[in-house]
């Protein structure tokens, strides 16, 4: 069971990283485009729409990423104080009124939007000839697809905790905390006492900001 879910939880992380690479391509057609409006006086009308693609393609393929690594906004004020079980149910109750139905109906829109959109060959109609829709309409199932997995696995979670009282462990991937600690660890300016202390400090920022990591064994993504 554990292994099952933390090899889902590889499976969202990967597609997340790598979807993630998006962001330097977005960047070079945002640069290019500058170059051409405003050195050449050249703009390019498919850069324009090809870089809304290339964001709404990595804000979707991030998303089962985000779950896995429990990143999504959520109320902690009330819900970081709860014991684990009664987190678990909450959890629970949500997965199910309101995250399957909502999920399950984004693949199958997304499905019918992009076999539509493959079967009529569709295009952007903002420009004349512009750039096909039909490869990025195929991501709305595909990123819902990936999202309904990890919220299966989510729900197990939520069962496991609920019959243990324990959190079961998800894959853990590097986080901005880990990076503080490297920076203060190489750091020759400041004494061991004193990075130490800062080391210490800068956990105790982290857990209380992050309350419900704390009560959830972690593993390292190695």
């Amino acid at each position: 069971m554990d292994k099952f879910m933390l090899r889902v939880d590889e499976i969202s992380t990967f597609v997340g990283k790598a979807a993630a690479w998006l962001v330097v391509l977005l960047m070079l057609m945002v640069f290019t485009d500058v170059v051409r409006r405003y050195a050449f006086n050249s703009p390019s009308a498919w850069i324009g729409e090809l870089s809304v693609m290339a964001y709404g393609t990595m804000f979707m393929l991030c998303g089962a990423y985000t779950l896995a690594q429990n990143g999504h906004v959520r109320g902690d004020f009330l819900y970081g104080s709860m014991k684990p079980r009664t987190q678990a149910t909450l959890d629970l109750i949500l997965y199910i009124a309101f995250f399957l139905p909502g999920i399950t109906a984004l693949v199958y829109a997304g499905y019918t939007y992009a076999a539509e959109s493959w079967r009529i060959g569709e295009h952007t109609t903002q420009i004349a000839n512009g750039p096909p829709l039909y490869p990025f309409k195929t991501i709305i199932p595909v990123a819902g697809a990936f999202v309904l997995l990890q919220g299966f696995v989510e729900i197990m979670r939520c069962i496991i905790c609920i019959k243990s009282g324990e959190w079961p462990a998800r894959l853990k991937d590097a986080a901005e905390i880990d990076v503080v600690e490297q920076q203060l660890a190489a750091s020759t300016h400041v004494d061991e006492e004193a990075r130490q202390q800062a080391i210490k400090n800068a956990k105790s920022i982290d857990e209380a900001a992050h309350h419900r990591i704390g009560q959830t064994k972690e593993i390292n993504h190695e």
